[in-house]
Order: structure tokens, then C-alpha cells, then sequence
């Protein structure tokens, strides 16, 4: 069966690029979406996140009729499902916006119909899935009930590109397929070699759930090296980025560079998925996060540093201390504020602070509500001008782009190392 209409549920970071590089191809594509300003903004043409070249793919796919969003599915041959998978509890998976994605297409599913689970999610999540939708249309026959038989097939392929570079990497990379059978798989490798240039590498949806968590989870450990170094570093009064530089002359060895924390909707989150499954064995991936998590704290405390040896220094009074903090975002050139290290340090300090915190984002046109009327968004030369204490963040490139010159200030927390 031929994919006449792919239908993505979730118009996020993900699942708009998917969309966008389905219509591309000349399919006809329904993106769903709860919000009703990122539906009209893409009907318009236009996006409303920040990735580059996806503005240019998706405006041309609407003005060629291949791409409408909507906030109501329909009917398609193939569905993909793109939504968040947040904690709740004690860092457990929530499931809540697959389960409602799933619920949502269940009326319009016919069969020979493809679902494939793309979120992030627990070992299991995907037969999860299939027995919802089971559930939900006792017409239909599914993989776990008729295996290769199924009226429906179902699978799980997760995505793994990296933000600012999406429109590359989600045609060129790799792509684990896991299907519910053998059948699921097939189908679903066609379905993506639509615009895929990259392999489709095929296993089980279970390992293809382990996958993406491991993947994460490898990079986490990795960072969580690099960020126990650089507390290390700052007690021995060493420069850890120099350290880093000299280690890493070993053929053997690549230390990754430390920074405020992890962020993201992947690395800060999915390794959690594997402890909150395997508690008792999953214990280096809870460290490295614990460790990670931590990051952010330190950092606070080292500002707080700063701000006391300013007082001692200059005479001022708190009240007229001026921190700047330079990003917002969770890594560099990007918008994405989701799971942010450098968001929850500018709230922490903002909340603390009893003078003026600025917030430097130039990916960003307003504040998120968590940081309004705690701080003010300013613009680079206004933070060079204006403040006392500066707090390196994120090392977007219009940062790094600085002179050295134009950065006056002595008080200086700097943990990506722009300024070093």
C-alpha cells in the first residue's frame, strides 16, 4: 500500500521537520497539533520555532498545497506520532500526550494503516500503544493480536538529529526501525525512505526503545565526565578547559567540554527513563544525571561569589548590582528552552537577586512567564554597558563573536569558556 496521505501528530521540533521533509517530497501531509498559533502559522507558510532552512522547506510545501495543519485528524495511510514524554513523580515517564495521540487518531484509523511511535519513551511504550488503540477500534486487528496479519501496523523509529542542524541530520542519519513484526518494519522503512538518504537499520520495537535511551544516556555519562572535572578543576585552581586540551592530545582519549548543566528534551531526560525502569542496576546512568543536575546549583553558588567580592569591592549595595546572564536557550543558536540549564540558573538568580537581572537570548522575543518580573530580556550591548557580574551561559555564536575589548567587567563566571 502506497503512502497517498502521512498524517504527524505533533508540530514541534520534530514532528513539523518530518512533515516538512515528507511534503518536500510531494506527499500530502496533515500535521496535528492542540496549539491554534502554530497551526495558523504554518497554514500561513511560516513556523514558529527556530531551525534553520526548515522555514524555506515548509513554506514552499504549503504554497505547493503538500502541507496543512489542523488541529483535528484525518484520515491518512500513515501516522506519526511526535509529542512530548515529560516526568512526573519522582522522574518517571508520563505517557499522557502519547495515550491522547493515540486516542485522537483512533476514530480515523483504517485498515492497511502504519502508526509509528517517534517520542521518546519507556521500554514497552510502543505495545503500550497498540493495545490503546486496540482498545479503542475491537474492529481492527493489531500486531500483538494477528502478527503479521494485523489490519494495523505499528512500530517505533525515534528520531536522532540534533538541534540546529534537524534538516540535515533527519535526511542523512540513520534510522532504527522497530517494528511490532517483521511486516511493521518493512512498512515503516518504506514509509521513510520517502526522503531518507540515510540506512534504515531494522530490530524490534523494544531495542528500538532501548536505543534512543542509550544513546542519550552514552552522551550523559560523557558530559557528566566533563562537568565533575570542572568542579574538580575549580578547587585545585586548575583551568579545566586547558586540562581538557592537554588530555585529550591522548590518542585514546576525548573528553567532551563542560558547560552550566544538560539540557534538552532528550539528554536531561531519557536516561531517566532507564532508571526509573531499572532502579537497582542503572546505577552510573543516576549518577552522571544526579551529577548533571547538580551543575546548575554550582554555578549559582559561584555567581554568588562574584556578586559578594563585588559588594566588598566596590561599596555598592546588593540592590545595585546589575548580573547578566548570556542564554537562555539549552545549547547554542537555537530557541529551545526545554529542560534549559542556563534557564533554571537565570531563575534561580533572578529569584535571589534583590537587584536587576538581565536575560541576554537573541533567539528569543519575550520572556518565558517563569522569568517575567523576576528579570529583563536586554540586548548584548546593553548587558556589556549596564551590568556588574557577568554569567556566561550558552556559547551562542554572536557571544563568542565579541571582542575581547568590549568585556570590561572583573567579576566574571564564564562556564563554557568563551572568555577564557
Amino acid at each position: 500500500m502506497s503512502f497517498a496521505t502521512i498524517s504527524v501528530i505533533g508540530l514541534g521540533y520534530i514532528g513539523l521537520p518530518t512533515a516538512a521533509a515528507f511534503a518536500s517530497k510531494q506527499r500530502n501531509v496533515v500535521g496535528i497539533d492542540i496549539n491554534q498559533h502554530a497551526v495558523d502559522t504554518i497554514n500561513r507558510g511560516a513556523i514558529h520555532i527556530v531551525e534553520p532552512d526548515l522555514d524555506k522547506v515548509v513554506k514552499t510545501a504549503v504554497e505547493g498545497g503538500f502541507l496543512r495543519a489542523s488541529t483535528l485528524p484525518v484520515e491518512a495511510d500513515a501516522f506519526l506520532i511526535a509529542v512530548p514524554t515529560p516526568f512526573k513523580g519522582d522522574h518517571e515517564p508520563d505517557m499522557v500526550f502519547v495515550k491522547a495521540a493515540a486516542e485522537s487518531i483512533a476514530p480515523v484509523l483504517k485498515k492497511g494503516a502504519l502508526v509509528i511511535l517517534e517520542s521518546t519513551s519507556p521500554v514497552g511504550s510502543t505495545e503500550q500503544m497498540a493495545g490503546w488503540l486496540a482498545d479503542l477500534r475491537p474492529d481492527l486487528t493489531f500486531p500483538h493480536q494477528a502478527g503479521e496479519a494485523a489490519d494495523i501496523n505499528v512500530a517505533y523509529c525515534p528520531e536522532r538529529v540534533l538541534p540546529g542542524q534537524v534538516m540535515v541530520e533527519l535526511i542523512k542519519n540513520d534510522r532504527v526501525i522497530g517494528g511490532m513484526t517483521p511486516v511493521c518494519s518493512v512498512r515503516a522503512s518504506e514509509l521513510y525512505k520517502i526522503f531518507l538518504e540515510g540506512e534504515c537499520v531494522v530490530t524490534n520495537s523494544r531495542t528500538a526503545e532501548m536505543c534512543k535511551l542509550t544513546e542519550n544516556s552514552f552522551r550523559d555519562v560523557n558530559i557528566a565526565f566533563a562537568n565533575e572535572l570542572s568542579l574538580i578543576c575549580a578547587a585545585q585552581e586548575i583551568n579545566v578547559w586547558e586540562l581538557i586540551r592537554l588530555a585529550n592530545r591522548h590518542p585514546r582519549v576525548n573528553i567532551l567540554q563542560p558547560g552550566p548543566g544538560v539540557g534538552g528534551h532528550c539528554i536531561a531526560v531519557d536516561p531517566w527513563f532507564i532508571v526509573a525502569q531499572n532502579p537497582e542496576q542503572a546505577q552510573l546512568i543516576r549518577t552522571a544525571r544526579e551529577v548533571n543536575d547538580g551543575k546548575p546549583h554550582w554555578v549559582v553558588n559561584q555567581v554568588k561569589a562574584a556578586v559578594a567580592d563585588c559588594l566588598a569591592e566596590t561599596g555598592k549595595r546588593s540592590s545595585e548590582i546589575t548580573i547578566a546572564c548570556f542564554g537562555l536557550a539549552f545549547k547554542p543558536n537555537i530557541d529551545d528552552l526545554r529542560e534549559s540549564p542556563a534557564m533554571e540558573i537565570t531563575q534561580l538568580l533572578s529569584s535571589w537577586h534583590s537587584g536587576t537581572t538581565l536575560a541576554v537570548e537573541p533567539n528569543i522575543h519575550e520572556l518565558p512567564k517563569k522569568l517575567s518580573g523576576h528579570c529583563e530580556l536586554a540586548t548584548t550591548e546593553e548587558a556589556l554597558e549596564q551590568a556588574d557580574v557577568l554569567v556566561m551561559l550558552v556559547d551562542h555564536q554572536s557571544f563568542k563573536a565579541i571582542p575581547g575589548t568590549q568585556v570590561q567587567q572583573r567579576w566574571i563566571v564564564d562556564t563554557k569558556g568563551v572568555w577564557r
